[in-house]
């Protein structure tokens, strides 16, 4: 099986094109970048083959795409600046991008006649409530241009193929980027107190796992709409953040142990550019109703992630 995945330079690509050179399958990765531009960990992403394309080129893409062949493609790249999104000079751009480069990767699937897995959100929906959201849920309403071009690109998919996986995740962390883990363990070498909001409810999705379920569903035909997080239960952003300087002190990380987190609500905290969704609960039942095997629970994730990560730093 050859597989086409895009945004490999991002946190879920690198670890795609892992998981698929891990069960000898053929990835050619491509982002932006002239070359691979991700973190040169020595991992098989680093020396795969590699193409650079812009997605919001029609022509580039059909090239690019009909040359290779593949028999999947897995859609990972987009534009996840969130607040930046705002930005009425930005609107355009992550539109293309989001919107118009699903698009076009669409169609050159349909003309190749290849599954596409499109990685998407929950901020498709409007973020209210307590009620975990359904995959098959049509209540959309994003509540930013992020979500709203997310779910465009969720409709293009859907309206122009019918092998297709859209797979919605949320509070995202991997090796190879920023995120909220990351972020919390640089604060906490210069702050004694930080605050984190305790009224955004959601689970943490970690791409080494999401990786093996998303290749998990290539090997498959069971074709729809899921939501992949890490099992668990339902947290708050400032739960999680105290559990990641907790699991980093029974690493041995002791510069955490004096680190206090403070709940306060989103009002408190202070208003964003981009709205952000206070219920971001997405129902995974869909992932065992179909066969799959589900995400490990988040606790664990955290446990293996930041060894990951603490040992890189230690060098």
């Amino acid at each position: 099986m050859k597989v086409f995945v895009t945004g490999v330079c991002g946190q879920l690509g690198h670890d795609v094109m892992n998981e698929l050179a891990k069960r000898g399958y053929e990835g050619v990765g491509s982002d932006i970048q002239e070359a691979y531009a991700g973190v040169a960990d020595g991992t098989a992403v680093t020396t795969a083959p590699y193409v650079s394309l812009d997605i919001t080129d029609q022509a580039a893409v059909e090239k690019v795409i009909i040359e290779i062949h593949p028999d999947v493609i897995v859609h990972c790249a987009a534009w996840t600046a969130v607040d930046m999104a705002e930005d009425d000079d930005k609107v355009a751009k992550v539109r293309a991008i989001n919107a118009g480069g699903t698009q076009n990767i669409a169609n050159v699937a349909k003309a190749i006649d290849a599954k596409m897995v499109y990685i998407s959100t929950d901020y498709v929906f409007d973020g209210q409530g307590e009620t975990p959201w359904q995959p098959d849920c049509k209540d959309y309403k994003p509540m930013n241009v992020y979500g709203q071009t997310k779910l465009e690109g969720e409709l293009a998919v859907a309206n122009t193929l019918s092998k297709y996986f859209i797979v919605r995740i949320a509070w995202v962390f991997g090796l190879n980027g920023k995120n909220f883990i990351k972020t919390m363990l640089n604060l906490g070498k210069t702050h004694d107190t930080l605050t984190v909001v305790d009224d955004q409810i959601g689970t943490p999705t970690y791409t080494y796992d999401l990786a093996r379920l998303l290749v998990d569903m290539l090997e498959k035909e069971e074709y729809g709409k899921y939501h992949a997080t890490n099992e668990g239960g339902y947290i708050s952003w400032c739960d999680f953040a105290k559990e990641i300087f907790a699991q980093a002190v029974k690493l041995g990380e002791k510069e955490y142990a004096d680190v206090k987190v403070i709940p306060v609500t989103t009002a408190e905290y202070g208003i964003s550019k981009a709205a952000r969704p206070f219920n971001s609960r997405l129902d995974r039942k869909r992932i065992c109703e179909e066969g799959f095997q589900p995400l490990p629970v988040w606790k664990n994730a955290l446990e293996r992630y930041l060894q990951e990560v603490l040992a890189e730093r230690k060098g």
